[in-house]
């Protein structure tokens, strides 16, 4: 912690949010989806899967940007648990999200935006920290969260003053 409170977050995980925060802008752009990105990195540091919400166009509920990096990742690695990957995403996770990856067995997970009507990263839930669970994972928010709020309101702000699909 730095001298404020304020989470210190080092220079590999504002690089990978910015790369998390570009997928969110694909998103937006190619689907027209809630602006949500995701992505896994590796113990070693490396990508392993990106992805970003798809449950509109793919008439799915699941399909949140975590479950799709998820699913990614687990096909690349051959399996269901991810030891040792760290997941970034630009919204804190929900509870479906947070459940999936305590099963999946991620290290950590790193997320930009608060969610103070459904995150279970500690804004509304604290699922991930849960002793109840046999896996818990280390948690980092507020990363570029102001970044990553803009586009969420900016995408909300539009929508409210766009006719319903």
């Amino acid at each position: 912690m730095s001298t404020d409170d304020t989470p210190a977050v080092d220079d590999r995980d504002q690089r990978w949010m910015r790369h998390a925060l570009a997928l969110a802008a694909r998103a937006e752009r190619e689907d027209d989806e809630v602006p949500v990105g995701a992505l896994i990195v590796d113990a070693d540091g490396q990508l392993l899967a990106e992805g970003w919400n798809r449950n509109i166009v793919e008439h799915d509920p699941s399909a949140h940007a975590e479950i799709v990096a998820m699913r990614q990742a687990g096909m690349r690695l051959g399996n269901h648990r991810l030891p040792g990957c760290t997941l970034y995403v630009t919204l804190e996770p929900c509870a479906m999200c947070a459940m999936a990856m305590i099963h999946a067995r991620l290290a950590r997970v790193v997320y930009g935006a608060s969610d103070p009507k459904t995150g279970a990263a500690g804004s509304v839930f604290d699922l991930l920290a849960d002793p109840r669970h046999n896996h818990r994972v280390a948690v980092t928010g507020g990363v570029l969260a102001a970044e990553a709020s803009a586009r969420l309101s900016a995408y909300f702000r539009a929508r409210r003053g766009a006719r319903p699909r």
